[in-house]
């Protein structure tokens, strides 16, 4: 079986080659690359970077190249105050994007950009709890005033990649399960982790190592007779 991890933030991927050492990195398109044996199968894992254009790149990137059965993106997302907890783990399910500014029609971008993920490849009952829901994707953190409104459209978290890689995924017909710890809560006032980057990356790294220890168990729940 082929699997591949995408890690997308700069605190994720350096909580990584914390969390294993002796990695032997290498450089790909878009960012650093290495591998790890799971399982006793090889991974391979890929840094996108942060943000939409990178994520749908990488995303392309490894489809072309790789060609894996299963592309796992560990990470982290920012959950909404009194829908979700810090140090949940959120399943991403439905993905949308909601910093697309549309005026000179009545065309439904936001929709277009929306994806639902197939995840009946996962053997049930799921190995850990998770939140299962919808992610909302920016090229932004989480501008508390906006909160009202993806709540509104029934948004659990927020991240920046999500959106565009569950979106490239769907238009290649490649099994993607996302898998976002929340780092941070915000509300419609403020984010917890705002201002205090120290914090975000001391919560990135127990996000990524509760994350990886989960991940051969979650390999173990893959199955590919769908």
């Amino acid at each position: 079986m082929n699997i591949v991890v995408i890690i997308s933030a700069i605190a994720e991927w350096n909580a990584v080659k914390e969390i294993f050492p002796n990695l032997e990195i290498m450089q790909s398109l878009y960012g650093e690359s290495a591998k790890i044996k799971i399982n006793e199968q090889e991974i391979k894992m890929y840094h996108s970077g942060w943000g939409k254009i990178a994520s749908a790149g990488m995303m392309q990137y490894v489809v072309d190249n790789v060609k894996p059965d299963v592309v796992f993106n560990l990470g982290t997302c920012g959950g909404f105050e009194g829908v979700v907890n810090q140090g949940d783990v959120v399943m991403v399910e439905k993905t949308f994007v909601y910093d697309i500014v549309e005026l000179m029609g009545d065309l439904n971008i936001v929709e277009y950009y929306a994806s639902s993920l197939d995840l009946s490849w996962l053997a049930e009952p799921h190995p850990f709890p998770t939140r299962k829901g919808l992610i909302a994707s920016a090229d932004s953190d989480l501008p508390p005033n906006k909160i009202p409104y993806l709540k509104s459209k029934g948004a659990i978290a927020g991240d920046w990649e999500s959106g565009a890689l569950a979106w490239v995924a769907n238009k290649n017909n490649t099994r993607l399960l996302i898998l976002r710890g929340v780092s941070d809560l915000v509300n419609e006032n403020e984010g917890e982790a705002y201002d205090d980057l120290a914090l975000f990356e001391s919560r990135a790294k127990d996000v990524m190592k509760q994350l990886f220890d989960q991940l051969p168990k979650w390999i173990d729940a893959i199955k590919l007779d769908n």
